[in-house]
């Protein structure tokens, strides 16, 4: 074991190369051998199966980037993305059924959570026996966190939270919510947003019906309401209103470098797919891989794929020793999300009409692959971030 680096707690451990090779190995055999067989029953039923869950939690993803204090492997984001691209090589619903443990909900809780916080919750999260679920997108706040219509009100010693909340994945299989309130007015750089937790079973709390999607079966989504909901002035995370924007903005850039990872291992998968069936599938007795213009759609996705790889990583090392932890995140995403949409286009195009075919593995890719560019900030919001963050870095060095 070393020494965590920077994006997690001091003085504790993470998984050594060592282990995390056979972390990594494990997990590729789990999806390719267990996962990838079943993916047309997963999309049918629309749900993972339970041995399959259980098979994860004996694996530890429900808690891979817990840090170990806490019962998770401890694994930081340039291994993270490692497990995504293995991850995002099947149904994106297995990473979606523990990716909020890990993620956006789990690490607000690992970063910025009070110690008591972190006893009463973690090692739960970690072992898979509470799925936590992040509670920020709104009807009329999506990308953007400083629209949150979401109030949380302090009464003597509880708050009181009333609002809505949309498209909450895992939501209606959740054990806790991550909930973003606004507890007083935007004021200045202060946007007025603080975060709770909130047991899913406190009385107030109304999970509605799992939401039909285009694509991503077996990953469940739903609207959550909250009606006068009373919890203790302890689930005020970090014990601070102060704490809430922060805590949404890095763990939604950290997030960001993963589901770049995963659009990777999607892209990865098409392509695969793509190979194979141009070897093998014929057109007037000839391979149609031998046509020139199937191996330049080929050579367009190879291109594409190991690209996304390349930058996957060094957004991933920046993050972690904290030389880049905005603009770089939201490169990654950009361009990684849009890449793979491209790459499960043409794979649908190289297997010309069968590639239209439900059960066929590409036309599920490429339903799948389109949510990429929407959560964790559409791609618009990443140009912002990008294009924005560059003025502002060459404005404070033309200061005098």
């Amino acid at each position: 074991m070393t020494t965590i680096g920077k994006d997690g707690a001091p003085g504790l451990e993470q998984v050594s190369a060592e282990d995390f090779a056979e972390i990594l190995t494990a997990t590729r055999e789990f999806v390719r051998e267990r996962v990838v067989p079943r993916e047309n029953e997963i999309m049918e039923k629309d749900e993972i199966p339970a041995d399959l869950r259980d098979a994860a939690a004996e694996l530890g993803l429900f808690g891979y980037a817990i840090p170990q204090e806490w019962g998770g492997l401890g694994l930081n984001l340039t291994q993270d993305v490692e497990l995504a691209m293995e991850l995002g090589y099947t149904s994106l619903a297995l990473r979606s059924m523990f990716g909020t443990n890990n993620g956006i909900a789990g690490q607000v809780l690992v970063n910025y959570g009070t110690d008591e916080q972190r006893k009463e919750w973690l090692e739960r999260i970690a072992s898979g026996e509470v799925v936590a679920s992040f509670a920020l997108t709104e009807p009329g706040a999506g990308s953007n966190p400083a629209g949150l219509r979401t109030k949380a009100v302090l009464d003597g010693d509880e708050w009181v939270i009333d609002g809505s909340k949309r498209f909450i994945t895992n939501a209606p299989i959740a054990g806790l919510f991550v909930v973003f309130a606004r507890t007083r007015e935007a004021a200045g750089k202060d946007p007025g947003i603080a975060v709770f937790l909130v047991p899913a079973d406190t009385p107030g709390v109304e999970v509605g019906p799992h939401d039909r999607k285009m694509g991503q079966e077996g990953a469940w989504t739903a609207d959550v309401t909250f009606t006068g909901v009373r919890i203790p002035q302890g689930s005020l995370v970090g014990g601070s209103e102060e704490v809430g924007y922060k805590a949404a903005m890095s763990s939604l850039a950290r997030g960001r470098v993963h589901i770049a990872a995963l659009a990777v291992g999607a892209a990865r998968r098409a392509l695969d797919e793509a190979v194979a069936y141009a070897a093998s599938s014929t057109q007037g007795g000839t391979p149609i891989g031998d046509f020139q213009l199937v191996q330049a759609h080929l050579a367009d996705m190879q291109t594409g794929v190991l690209a996304g790889e390349a930058l996957v990583r060094d957004c991933a090392r920046k993050y972690h020793t904290g030389e880049d932890r905005r603009i770089g995140p939201s490169v990654a995403k950009l361009f990684c999300t849009e890449m793979v949409g491209q790459v499960a286009d043409k794979a649908v195009q190289i297997h010309g009409g069968t590639g239209y075919m439900r059960e066929v593995p590409v036309e599920r890719i490429y339903r799948e692959v389109r949510l990429l560019r929407l959560y964790e900030g559409t791609s618009e919001i990443q140009r912002l971030i990008i294009g924005g963050g560059l003025v502002r870095e060459e404005k404070r060095r033309q200061r005098p």
